[in-house]
Formats: structure tokens, C-alpha cells, sequence
């Protein structure tokens, strides 16, 4: 299930370079926050599908859920004179770094348990060889 949020992601870059039409005025606003909702989603997506929690209708609410509320943050500044586009970037940005953290940690924490157990495992064969060669038949 963690394919689903790095699928759609891949899918959208390749949209984005095959379109590849500039974004101006406002809409470059209203598109950057929108994206960086999304790539909170997809980070937030990842890290649950890593702790095994990872629900795709959760997902696809969220997702489309953090879209609209940064869109409307840009609207309600822009009606308001008020940046409020900075804000919203400033939340996602902390959102994604802190998701990123997390999924390093945890694919850390695989690895290295990982090679402990196979240590262990290593080991314990050993041990069973040296006691089957000490054995007397």
C-alpha cells in the first residue's frame, strides 16, 4: 500500500514535465501550496504505510483535504492583503521535514535490525556446528 502515495507522486511529476506550461500571477500561489499540501499528504501516506497503518481512504481525504485548506489560506490572504501563502508554506515545509525524519528513522531502524538479526542468526549457526562437530556419534 505505500506504492499508492509514490505512484500518484511519480505520476504527477511526469505530468508536470510532459505539460510543462508556466504558471503566472496568482495561480503560481495558489499552485505552490497546493503541491506542497500534496507532498504532505504523500510524505504523511508513506510513513503511515511504513508503521502499518496506512489507509487509503484516509489518504485520499487528506490529501485532497490539505489541498483545499492551503488553497483557501491563499485566497482568504489575498482577500485580506495578508501573506498568508507564507504561512501555509511554512506549515507543509515543517510537515514534509518532520515526515521525512520520521522515514529516515524508521528505514534506519529496519536496517539495522536487520543486520542484528542476521548477526544473531550467523551466530547461532555457528554454535550449532560447533556443538554438532563435538558431539561424540
Amino acid at each position: 500500500m505505500i506504492l499508492v502515495p509514490i505512484l500518484a507522486m511519480i505520476v504527477g511529476i511526469v505530468l508536470g514535465f510532459v505539460i510543462n506550461t508556466p504558471v503566472k500571477g496568482d495561480v503560481a500561489l495558489y499552485l505552490g501550496v497546493a503541491v506542497l499540501g500534496g507532498l504532505d499528504s504523500v510524505c504523511g501516506g508513506s510513513r503511515s504505510g511504513l508503521e502499518g497503518k496506512f489507509r487509503t481512504d484516509v489518504f485520499i481525504t487528506g490529501f485532497f483535504a490539505n489541498i483545499a485548506i492551503a488553497v483557501f489560506l491563499v485566497w482568504l490572504g489575498s482577500r485580506i492583503s495578508v501573506n498568508l501563502y507564507l504561512v501555509a508554506a511554512f506549515v507543509f515545509g515543517t510537515r514534509i521535514f518532520n515526515n521525512l525524519s520520521l522515514l529516515r528513522r524508521m528505514a534506519l531502524t529496519k536496517w539495522q535490525d536487520a543486520r542484528q538479526r542476521k548477526a544473531v542468526e550467523s551466530e547461532v549457526a555457528t554454535q550449532q556446528g560447533q556443538q554438532a562437530q563435538q558431539t561424540p556419534l
